[in-house]
């Protein structure tokens, strides 16, 4: 009997890990910087403490997860997004819905997760500008990057919607607190798309990742550009003669999400509960300079006060910034794009 018992608990013991090992997962977020700091930060630390394997992948973003969806061949379990594009998504019914009795967000800031994307960092679109060019005396608000006459020289922007009217519209006069009032109509997009046509002879690059805003300040092809606040600091460290200003900035958050017909849903789930837990979200700001969305993250040590000054979701920076939202993004983001397309195009 004794032998019977020690058999099977040791027979139990072998089948664990080798059931573990069995998961997998495969990721997709966009390259470069970002995903290498959650590549260390959160997916390798949590696949060692599970034994769920992760596969990764970089990918266009959810034009890609639509395309998978509506042909009904689903290979990825797990996208990075942005939280407008994943509220569209979401709307559109291209995303499972996430199931919070797994996911514990009891912790997270309140506006940092949705029925079918979880927050996974804080950031901020900002302006940023070269030091060989300007100094530190660079831009201070928007309406300083679209004046070509007090700050003469190349610019760049984003070739997609998300993040490029709002800083328009304020550019244009309008305070931070009517910005989202102004665009939700077609006329008030038609505005911000106005302001973009004046600045677009003295755009050089229409950007199209992370990485390469970042590499564009690098390389000093341009001397300046819109991007996100840890793309900017990582290139510093590498060299860049870079700068950036949380005023006015726009205040949003990356998100995970689950395609529809995922094939590791479960699995899937699972991750996220796990990668979303604080002793990995304290992780990432040491890879890259976005603010956790777990608020027990800031409790547990690893998250020096220069560094919490640096964040993004710091109370003094949060203060200067336009949060982003998520409400405009899913009515109106698929019929903007559309028109921002067709501006691109002019």
């Amino acid at each position: 009997m004794k032998l019977s018992t020690g058999l099977t608990l040791a027979a139990s013991l072998i089948a664990v890990p080798a059931l573990a090992q069995d998961k997998t997962v495969t990721i997709a977020s966009w390259g470069g910087s970002y995903q290498e700091a959650q590549s260390k930060a959160l997916f390798g630390p949590a696949s060692e403490a599970t034994g769920i394997v992760v596969k990764e992948e970089t990918y266009g973003g959810m034009s890609d997860v639509r395309l998978q969806v509506t042909s009904g061949a689903v290979t990825l379990d797990i996208v990075a997004s942005g939280s407008g594009s994943a509220a569209r998504a979401g709307a559109e019914g291209l995303l499972e819905e996430l199931d919070y009795s797994i996911i514990d967000v009891s912790d997270f800031y309140t506006t940092l997760y949705s029925k079918h994307c979880v927050g996974g960092d804080v950031f901020s679109t900002v302006y940023a500008w070269n030091t060989d060019t300007y100094g530190d005396a660079g831009p201070q608000s928007w309406a300083d990057f679209f004046d070509v006459e007090k700050f003469p020289g190349k610019r760049a922007y984003r070739a997609k919607v998300a993040g490029a009217l709002e800083p328009a519209l304020m550019a244009d006069g309008v305070a931070m607190e009517d910005v989202y009032s102004v665009l939700d109509s077609e006329e008030g997009i038609e505005r911000a798309l106005n302001k973009i046509r004046e600045l677009k002879p003295n755009i050089d690059v229409f950007w199209t990742s992370g990485a390469q805003h970042a590499q564009l300040m690098k390389d000093g092809e341009v001397d300046m550009t819109t991007g996100w606040n840890g793309r900017f600091d990582n290139a510093a460290k590498d060299g860049a003669q870079v700068k950036y200003s949380y005023n006015q900035a726009l205040l949003d958050y990356d998100c995970f999400a689950i395609p529809l017909g995922a094939p590791n849903k479960d699995t899937a789930m699972m991750f996220l509960a796990e990668i979303s837990k604080p002793e990995y979200q304290a992780n990432l700001p040491l890879y890259i300079t976005y603010g956790p969305t777990n608020k027990a993250a800031y409790d547990l040590g690893k998250i020096d006060a220069e560094m919490v000054a640096m964040l993004p979701s710091s109370p003094d920076n949060a203060a200067l910034q336009l949060p982003v939202s998520l409400d405009w993004y899913a009515k109106w983001e698929t019929i903007a794009d559309e028109m921002y397309q067709e501006m691109l195009t002019e």
